[in-house]
């Protein structure tokens, strides 16, 4: 069966645009795509478009009056990027600004970091090792 969705993309709220720029960039080896107004940055390079979309601290995020926040926070959705050597992306993105919150642990499947972006936005790095996650199928 055909998915209706054909790909997907990433959208990102932070408080200082540019401040993004840089961290995903310099972390990820991400390159600027198209600026869409004043506050929003396409950015390129990965398996799908990131999009960085300027949205203060405080401001109006729902219907309801949620605010935003950008204070650490944890979410069920969140960014596992894939990489080759996790010592040297977790290197990476600690000199852009990252903060370590669990360091690099070994699984049946590969090698896993948890770090929190500058903004507050929790992700994970992840080395495939072997057989990677078909080393978890029963």
């Amino acid at each position: 069966m055909d998915s209706p969705a054909r790909t997907f993309i990433v959208n990102i709220d932070v408080p200082d645009l540019a401040a993004a720029e840089t961290f995903y960039v310099a972390a990820f080896g991400l390159h600027a795509g198209r600026r869409l107004g004043a506050g929003a940055l396409e950015l390129l390079g990965g398996p799908t478009p990131l999009y960085l979309l300027q949205s203060d601290d405080g401001s109006v995020a729902t219907d309801e009056g949620d605010v935003r926040d950008f204070e650490r926070h944890w979410t069920p959705l969140h960014l596992d990027w894939v990489v080759e050597d996790i010592n040297v992306a977790l290197s990476r993105a600690v000199a852009a600004g990252a903060v370590i919150e669990l360091p690099v642990s070994e699984r049946r499947w590969g090698r896993l970091a948890v770090l929190a972006d500058p903004f507050g936005h929790g992700f994970c790095l992840i080395q495939f090792v072997g057989l990677g996650y078909d080393a978890l199928v029963e």
